[in-house]
């Protein structure tokens, strides 16, 4: 299935619209993760913890907003957006766009 920021795929010509598909992960990053970020905070550098935790996320988000899309007979989406979100020290990440069929 061919994933896209854009509104378009190059080379392809929309054949239908199936409507605006969403995937959500929302994941909590335990306590051991919690006490070395705020490590990486105080000393500096990047929390590898953390990144791995985001990337989790956006996998699952996007997996699941794919998924969806098949459900409905799409075989692209198009104007696919992510969010990230920060809630009670559990990480969202929610990707959407419009499930399309390419011919």
């Amino acid at each position: 299935m061919i994933v896209t920021t854009t509104p378009s795929v190059e080379g392809h010509r929309i054949t239908a619209y199936h409507g605006i598909v969403v995937g959500e992960a929302i994941l909590g990053a335990n306590g051991f993760r919690d006490l070395f970020a705020g490590i990486t905070d105080i000393i500096g550098g990047r929390s590898g913890a953390y990144e791995e935790e985001l990337g989790r996320a956006r996998t699952v988000a996007l997996q699941e907003m794919e998924d969806r899309a098949r459900q409905v007979g799409a075989t692209a989406v198009v104007g696919v957006d992510l969010d990230y979100e920060v809630i009670n020290n559990m990480l969202m990440v929610s990707a959407s766009g419009t499930a399309v069929t390419l011919g």
